[in-house]
């Protein structure tokens, strides 16, 4: 098997010393010369970089703690490690520069050979750690993906046994999820919603809207599917929808042990998205700010898309209608900024809604 040798490049103004320390490192090494530091930088610039240089401290013109620092500056040559030769020990400036090690004048063939093997050695090992260091990020990023991956379809079968029950189409699901992300990513830079709305909580959003409704699951059929207006007491059972929802998020942070943003978002979705701004939604008549950020951002999403869809208690309305139906509930029902932000970006839900239409 025929392994190439390491490359190292000897730099020393004597051509006495250059045949020298070729002698003693050859039958080892691939052996390159350069009599002063601006040769010695010209080769460093072809490929095969030499992975290893000896340089003499006192070269004329760019001398070696020159050569050693412009190696280090550049992101092409600075893991490659330089042993400066001194006549007069100056450790210090030499580490200052850069270097990996130091050898003094006159060399002994013993000490360069053993410095150039140990360093030679010690790169080979950092190579090698940032090989398997790049090999597990890469293992780790493919299991995070899978598990992310199988999370989005746990979301989804969840999400998808309430609507299907309802809707007979999980395209709301879709269309919800986007109405959320443009009024979040519109509201991104609002001073009110700043600190919540970052990048990967907007994430974290899109991921927990589907859930907004499972609480539904537990809703009896004669009441989930009813054509006409429901009486008081069924009225009463179907606001149950949002403690069901709640309950059943809740348990799964218990069974964890833990919560997250995307657990503390699917809790405040399912149990907030039916209150209103002005205090007279459920089911805990909350008010304002105390609704959670994401509950004020479903309510809009939510209301809109059941108002452009049709239900087996109504038509579908025009896009028109909705827009103005959810505007004048601006401060009553919704937060006025959420209804600005959907508003600027009517034309985006409007694009949304087409290209998650539902079936014929």
């Amino acid at each position: 098997m025929n392994v190439k040798k390491a490359i190292v490049l000897i730099v020393d103004e004597a051509t006495d010393q250059l045949i020298q320390m070729n002698g003693m490192l050859e039958d080892q090494y691939e052996v390159r010369l350069a009599n002063s530091g601006r040769a010695a930088l010209d080769i460093m610039q072809h490929i095969p970089r030499p992975h290893l240089v000896v340089a003499d401290a006192n070269l004329p013109g760019i001398d070696g703690y020159s050569v050693c620092q412009q190696l280090k500056s550049s992101p092409d040559t600075a893991a490659i490690p330089v042993i400066i030769l001194q006549r007069e020990a100056d450790e210090l400036r030499a580490f200052e520069a850069g270097a990996a090690e130091v050898v003094a004048k006159p060399v002994l063939g013993a000490v360069l050979r053993a410095r150039v093997d140990t360093h030679l050695q010690l790169r080979h090992s950092r190579e090698l750690l940032k090989q398997q260091r790049n090999l597990l990020e890469d293992v780790v990023e493919e299991v995070t993906a899978e598990l992310s991956q199988m999370l989005d379809a746990m979301i989804w079968a969840m999400a998808s046994l309430a609507e299907m029950r309802e809707y007979e189409t999980a395209n709301h699901l879709r269309r919800v999820q986007h109405y959320m992300v443009a009024l979040a990513r519109q509201l991104q830079t609002h001073k009110r919603f700043e600190e919540e709305l970052s990048d990967a909580n907007i994430k974290a959003l899109f991921k927990a809207a589907p859930l907004h409704d499972i609480g539904k699951v537990q809703i009896p059929d004669a009441i989930l599917l009813k054509p006409e207006r429901l009486s008081d007491e069924e009225f009463e059972i179907m606001k149950r929808h949002t403690v069901h929802g709640r309950d059943a998020i809740v348990n799964v942070e218990q069974a964890l042990g833990y919560t997250n943003t995307f657990l503390r978002y699917a809790r405040e979705i399912t149990w907030s998205h039916q209150e209103k701004y002005d205090g007279s939604g459920y089911p805990q008549g909350l008010a304002g700010d105390a609704i959670p950020m994401s509950a004020r951002l479903m309510a809009v999403a939510d209301v809109y898309d059941a108002l452009i869809s049709k239900r087996v208690y109504k038509p579908a309305f025009t896009h028109e209608t909705a827009m103005e139906m959810i505007r004048q509930g601006s401060g009553e029902h919704f937060d006025p900024d959420v209804v600005d932000a959907m508003l600027t970006v009517e034309e985006e839900f409007m694009s949304i809604a087409e290209r998650y239409s539902d079936p014929a």
